[in-house]
């Protein structure tokens, strides 16, 4: 595994898998499972690649020690936490993302990124009703099926990646923008017909 730093060299030539998890829900064996099937992924893809920003969280850390630190890949990158622009870069970058966080699961479909959440549930099923975001678990076979599947099925990638996205259209500024100017401007209007009457 590469080392934890807050660079992260991310090969073009392969699919990225970015992966957070921090939630305390999934400290212990589900945290531990999850670095096995990321051992496994990484084993059985030679075409992927994984960027595993790992949290500060001493149950993240030790986990990572226990489970990554024999594990040899040039294909695995452990590395620092990231700032929020790298995140969202690292996103991008990515074919797919596997998390435990909320907010990923609403940010990743927004750049047609399927997500597997690493949860048993969310309160975020607008993801998960929409096709976006797919409820798995932390089983590590369960996660190991789940990505296999969309990374050898073009057609369950494309469900994942070109689903409506359940949050917004991205012209909610616009709309608010529209509204404000037109309460301005019939704002201003009745000030000046009152100054005039």
């Amino acid at each position: 595994a590469s080392s934890a730093s807050s660079s992260c060299p991310v090969s073009p030539s392969l699919k990225t898998i970015l992966i957070t998890a921090h939630r305390r829900e999934n400290h212990g064996q589900p945290i531990r499972d999850i670095l096995k099937a990321v051992q496994l992924l990484i084993s059985r893809n030679a075409d992927i690649q994984v960027v595993f920003p790992a949290h500060l969280s001493p149950h993240v850390q030790e986990a990572v020690k226990e489970i990554l630190q024999d594990f040899q890949s040039d294909r695995l990158h452990v590395i620092a936490p990231v700032s929020y622009e790298a995140l969202c870069k690292l996103m991008q970058l990515s074919y797919l993302v596997l998390t435990d966080s909320g907010g990923l699961q609403e940010e990743a479909p927004a750049l047609g990124k399927p997500v597997l959440v690493l949860r048993t549930d969310t309160e975020r099923m607008e993801g998960v009703a929409a096709g976006t975001a797919r409820l798995i678990g932390t089983h590590t076979m369960d996660i190991v099926s789940e990505v296999e599947k969309l990374l050898h099925d073009k057609d369950e990638y494309a469900k994942f990646s070109q689903a409506v996205f359940p949050y917004g259209d991205g012209r909610a500024a616009e709309r608010i923008v529209s509204i404000l100017i037109d309460q301005f401007s019939n704002s201003e209007a009745d000030r000046i017909e009152t100054i005039d009457g």
